[in-house]
């Protein structure tokens, strides 16, 4: 799903823009970096919505799934887990019809969590053949993800 806003300097303080626990500051800044925002006079930002998997669906979207999946382990409350979700919506427009990419709620689905061992997060996970391949823990740059992405889907 594909969610956009239109995003200007006066709406820039505002902070009660929120969609998907995501802030608009957050999306802002990784949109733009850094950078002073005074200077545009208008932004349009695009942040692609993750699915959920959940137990039930586990088996079906995960396991059995023809293609690389990647999942994110993560929890409403985790602030580097926001500060991820945009960056695996963007890989999951990149790599569409080569990787499923979903999120898994880690206080709703502890079960899942518990058997994959993860105690941190946020933990992403790629799984191949209804096997777990890779993981990697943390709100790390894009590139890692990309760089473990890469090992697994077809070019």
């Amino acid at each position: 799903m594909l969610w956009w806003t239109p995003y200007t300097p006066e709406t820039w303080r505002e902070a009660d823009y929120r969609h998907s626990d995501v802030t608009m500051t957050t999306m802002v800044r990784m949109a733009c970096g850094s950078r002073d925002l005074d200077g545009i006079s208008n932004l349009v930002i695009f942040v692609i919505l993750v699915p959920d998997v959940t137990k039930s669906t586990w088996q079906s979207l995960v396991m059995e799934s023809e293609l690389p999946v990647l999942v994110e382990f993560w929890a409403s409350w985790c602030g580097p887990c926001k500060m991820i979700d945009p960056v695996v919506g963007k890989l999951s427009k990149e790599y569409e019809g080569r990787l499923k990419c979903y999120k898994l709620n880690t206080d709703e689905n502890p079960d899942i969590a518990s058997q994959y061992s993860v105690r941190s997060i946020p933990t992403v996970m790629v799984f191949k053949n209804g096997e777990k391949k890779d993981s990697v823990i943390g709100a790390v740059p894009e590139s890692t993800l990309i760089a473990c992405i890469e090992k697994f889907v077809e070019r």
